[in-house]
């Protein structure tokens, strides 16, 4: 199969209801630092039963279960196996199935949105409009906590990832952080991490921004 003729959404659909169970034994073990890292930036910062949307959720853990013990968690994933998986998992939260670039939310309706490993999966000509809605969701000094894809690849396909196709997308990091600002969200931080995934350093970018409250946006 020519994965270049098929629908990325497809192929990433298809790939993480195939491999739902590997995955999710998988990430509870890798990059567990890098994880916990930035997981504990939002149980730092959002006060208690702060409303958060993750983005690409998996099934659940490790992240959604530790969130959801504090906050007010809806989860949102493209893959029904998956999900299936995080309504067991983390009872507490609530779930959407749908591609997050689809979703109709209301406005300034999260103190938090996070996506940890799945913004690489969108095609990134629907990046900025996407960064644009996550701003929208955001009420004032709202935080992002996310993962990008820090090489500029319009489309990288793997014939097997754990036991299915797969592919990324994503812009370089400068161009990546850009987007970030001019979707009107101010970067805080900005972070390459490498860790090792079966024997090879693999790369992301972490990024931190916050919506402007109106005191920041009339100071400029």
């Amino acid at each position: 199969m020519d994965l270049k003729q098929v629908d990325p959404k497809q192929i990433v659909t298809e790939g993480y209801d195939r491999i739902a169970e590997q995955y999710c034994a998988w990430a509870s073990q890798a990059r567990r630092e890098e994880r916990a890292k930035y997981t504990s930036v939002l149980l730092e910062q959002l006060p208690e039963g702060a409303a958060v949307l993750e983005l690409g959720c998996g099934a659940g853990l490790p992240t959604t279960r530790q969130l959801a013990q504090r906050f007010t968690v809806t989860g949102v994933d493209i893959s029904a196996r998956q999900l299936a998986l995080a309504r067991h998992n983390v009872p507490t939260a609530a779930f959407l199935h749908a591609d997050m670039t689809q979703l109709d939310l209301a406005p300034m309706s999260f103190d938090a949105v996070v996506a940890f490993y799945s913004l690489m999966h969108v095609p990134r000509h629907e990046h900025p409009e996407l960064l644009r809605k996550i701003t929208s969701w955001l009420r004032a000094g709202g935080m992002f906590v996310a993962t990008l894809w820090p090489h500029g690849n319009e489309a990288t396909f793997a014939e097997d990832w754990l036991g299915a196709p797969m592919y990324w997308s994503g812009f370089d990091s400068t161009t990546s952080t850009r987007l970030v600002e001019e979707a009107g969200l101010h970067l805080l931080r900005a972070e390459e991490e490498t860790m090792e995934e079966f024997g090879v350093p693999i790369t992301f970018l972490w990024v931190i921004a916050a919506k402007p409250t109106q005191a920041h946006v009339q100071g400029g």
